[in-house]
Parts: structure tokens; sequence; C-alpha cells
């Protein structure tokens, strides 16, 4: 068989970019978070779908911290571009609430709907919106971490270098997204060679802001190497990185170190917030 990317075959590349195969218990996983977020939402203080657009998915929820004038994490859910809501995601704000931090959850047109730099485009917006109303309409500092999860940490990546942002943790993201191009992922995406390109981290200009890379030791190998890859090239160049690789965690489960207070991911927010 002919590779089709490294020294893959299309069989072989397709598992090594299957988070969801690789992980037999995520539908307990899943249930498990979907239950967490709904009591966060029936306890914390919570502004719901904020509209900084006009498409029926750009919208956010806004998680208020307990003192006014703190720092604000948004964060971006993942689904490999294609699938997902916010609300479901909601329990990873139960550790950055405990921090006394503000938390945006922010949800964005899904493939096919909108292309990858459509989608790409809509995070942007959803940024400027937010550093224009952190003060004083949100009552929040002007300090703002973005964070996000797999195609979120994707996208956490390619909005780090927006106007206001403080500091960025992509968790568990695709940095290269020329083998998502020639995966079976892309049969929603439908991007073309230059569209992947123009929408890798990897080959762009790097932000300038404090980044946490952050992927677990139990992901699958290629998964590692995007954030291992990015980190490297992010060193290379002089931009200020810090590697956090978990020990154990696999691509779900990571989410625990955020959405526990004394999770390393939690802990790491409040850091890059308070610089």
């Amino acid at each position: 068989m002919s590779a089709v990317y490294r020294n893959f075959s299309q069989a072989e590349l397709d598992a090594a970019y299957n988070n969801r195969a690789a992980e037999p218990g995520l539908d307990s996983i899943k249930a498990d978070w979907d239950a967490r977020s709904k009591a966060l939402y029936m306890q914390a203080k919570v502004d719901r779908d904020l509209a900084y657009g006009g498409g029926a998915r750009q919208r956010l929820d806004f998680f208020h911290a307990s003192t006014k004038g703190r720092p604000t994490v948004a964060y971006i859910h993942g689904g490999y571009w294609q699938t997902n809501e916010k609300e479901p995601n909601a329990f990873i704000a139960e550790g950055l609430l405990a921090h006394d931090l503000n938390v945006a959850l922010i949800e964005y047109t899904l493939a096919p709907a909108a292309s990858m730099g459509m989608i790409v485009s809509e995070i942007r917006a959803v940024i400027a919106w937010l550093v224009a109303r952190l003060q004083p309409d949100l009552g929040a500092s002007r300090r703002l971490v973005v964070a996000g999860h797999s195609a979120g940490g994707h996208l956490t990546a390619m909005a780090a270098g927006q106007p206001g942002v403080s500091g960025a943790i992509p968790i568990s993201g695709l940095f290269d997204l020329e083998p998502i191009r020639l995966s079976y992922l892309n049969a929603l995406l439908k991007m073309g060679l230059d569209e992947a390109g123009a929408n890798s981290p990897i080959k762009l200009p790097f932000p300038p802001v404090p980044m946490s890379v952050a992927v677990g030791g139990a992901e699958l190998p290629e998964l590692v190497r995007q954030s291992e890859d990015y980190v490297a090239a992010l060193s290379a160049a002089g931009r200020p990185v810090r590697r956090l690789l978990v020990p154990k965690a696999t691509h779900f489960t990571i989410l625990e170190e955020i959405a526990r207070p004394s999770g390393s991911l939690a802990m790491e927010a409040a850091r890059l917030a308070e610089m």
C-alpha cells in the first residue's frame, strides 16, 4: 500500500486521527460531562446566548466570576470542526470559576455549513467582540486568555494573535491541517491544499503572547506529535511557550485538568490570566 501522509496508508492515517475510536468509554464520559454542565448552569451566574454575529451558532455563554473586574478565559469546544455544542462543555468552567475567573463559552458554525476559513473568521470575530465588551459591559478586566480543546485547540492557536489576547492554552490541538485534509475528516470540511495551509498555525506567523501547549500522554501518537512539533517551532522562533504533557491523560480525560480547580490546566489558565 502506498503512503498517503508520512508513512501512513489511508487506513492508518484515518485511524491515527480517530480520537473517538481510541476512547471506548466515551459515551459514559460525555454523559457525565453533560450532567455536570447542566448542574453548573443551575448554580452559576451566567449570561446565556449572547450573540456575537447574526448566525444561529454565533453565540456564547458568559459565566461571571465572583468578583468584578477579573480576567476572562474564552473557551472553544472541540468536535473536529463538525460536531458539538457549547452547552455540554460548560463543565470545564467549574475549575476556572474556582480561581475567580470569568469564562466565555463559545459556539461557532460547523462544517459543512461553514468552511475552515469561515470558522476561523468567526472565532476571530468573537474574540474581537469580547475584547470590545469585557469593560465595562461584562464587568471584567481587560485580560483575556483563549483556550480550546482539539479542533478548539487549533482555533485557539489561530486566534492567539488577535489584539487584546493575553495568553493561550491550546489543548490536544491540531496545528498542521495537511493530515486532516488527507484523512476521512475532510469529507465534510472539503479543504483544498491552499485552505489547509492558510489555516495551519505551524505554517503561519507565530503569536507573540505566552502559549501553553497541552496534550495528554495517552493520546494518539499523531496528536502528541502535532503538539510537540508546534512547541518546537514556537521555541525555535523565540516565542514564550510552555510544554504541558499531562501523564496518562487521553484525548478526552485531559479536560478534567481544566474542569478540576486543582488540575494542571486550570492552574495554568489562572497563571496566564494573572501575568
